[in-house]
């Protein structure tokens, strides 16, 4: 995969998580950005986005074999990702999507 959609989806999500600090100083989320499956032979990047204090996590997945779907999760930090992942195109994913996901979802 190319670094383009996740740097586009990295821009996304920088802009969704810096407009939810400012809205709602409670939920603070925390992004973290992982291609360590890649070194285990999966052809994946992925996005977390945890709420500590309500122990819940939006898991965003950039699957090679699916270029140009975004594929979600809500799930809480205790559960393992599965198999039941809702998709999205990545042009139809935007900062204000993602915005209403943590807000809705963390508050």
């Amino acid at each position: 995969m190319t670094e383009a959609p996740l740097k586009t989806l990295s821009d996304l999500v920088s802009d969704a998580h810096a407009r939810i600090q400012a809205a709602h100083e409670h939920i603070n989320p925390v992004v973290e950005v992982r291609q360590g499956m890649r070194d285990s032979g999966i052809p994946a990047d992925v996005i977390s986005i945890d709420c500590l204090r309500t122990q819940r996590r939006i898991t965003l997945v950039l699957h090679d074999q699916q270029p140009g779907t975004v594929l979600y999760q809500f799930v809480t930090r205790e559960e393992e990702v599965s198999g039941d992942f809702k998709q999205i195109d990545l042009t139809a994913l935007s900062s204000d999507t993602l915005f209403d996901w943590m807000q809705d979802y963390f508050a």
